[in-house]
């Protein structure tokens, strides 16, 4: 189970290549937002591969930050560019987030440990330990739900609406399916909380790779560019 999170991180990364590829050369303020929600989304489980070897306090709170504060709200964000209309209302939102997440890295970076972390067991999954090392502070816990709920919402919600447009306009059936993936890969890492409350603690590296190749099948999926028609020329009667 442990190799997981190296696979995880290889997909992820290779997904965010992808997406900063297309924002070189297509643009949208969606793709940059989406680009570097992907980069969280791969230092976290980064950061469960070091773990996974031995404790450090730094990797400790870049997981927590990247994985449990900040990835869904950046990829959602991404797709609220591509819903908001109004260019002025998606950047203003966009720079709430961004003030958010700074608050974030400063409360998270100078939360405290507990002696917990001298028996820290790398063997031991990251996500059943990490509760009784990082002190989270009532601001910490608040933001933590805030941009989890932005992030789903925007992300899932954008992608569910985007594909009931398109499946009730009869076009597009690739964007169709692709924000279809989108949309489960997205909820299957919200998911793993709940399995690894109920005690089944690998679900979260499981439902983190899985999650990442839905999104990015989805992604290639939604992109997939379209066979043009071209008009035949009327024959003579």
């Amino acid at each position: 189970m442990h190799y997981i999170p190296v696979l995880s991180t290889l997909v992820t990364f290779a997904f965010a290549i992808a997406v900063f590829n297309r924002y070189q050369y297509k643009k949208g303020s969606h793709l940059l937002f989406w680009g570097l929600g992907l980069v969280f989304y791969g230092l976290g489980t980064l950061s469960e591969v070091v773990m996974s070897f031995t404790y450090n306090t730094a990797v400790l709170k870049l997981w927590y930050l990247c994985g449990a504060m900040l990835t869904a709200a950046w990829l959602g964000q991404g797709t609220i560019f591509l819903l908001v209309r109004k260019r002025k209302r998606a950047w203003g939102l966009a720079f709430i987030l961004i003030a958010v997440s700074l608050a974030a890295v400063v409360l998270v970076g100078l939360a405290p440990v507990t002696e917990a972390a001298k028996t820290y067991n790398p063997a031991v999954p990251i996500s059943t330990q990490y509760k009784d090392i990082l002190v989270r502070s009532s601001w910490v816990t608040l933001l933590t739900v805030l941009l989890n709920i932005y992030g789903t919402l925007g992300l899932v919600g954008g992608a569910l609406y985007s594909a009931f447009l398109f499946w009730r306009k009869r076009v597009l059936a690739n964007r169709l399916v692709g924000n279809l993936l989108i949309a489960g890969g997205a909820l299957l890492p919200a998911m793993a909380g709940s399995f690894v409350q109920a005690g089944i603690v690998d679900a979260l590296y499981v439902s983190e790779l899985l999650g990442v190749i839905l999104m990015y099948g989805g992604f290639l999926q939604a992109t997939k560019s379209q066979p043009e028609l071209v008009s035949q020329p009327a024959h003579a009667a």
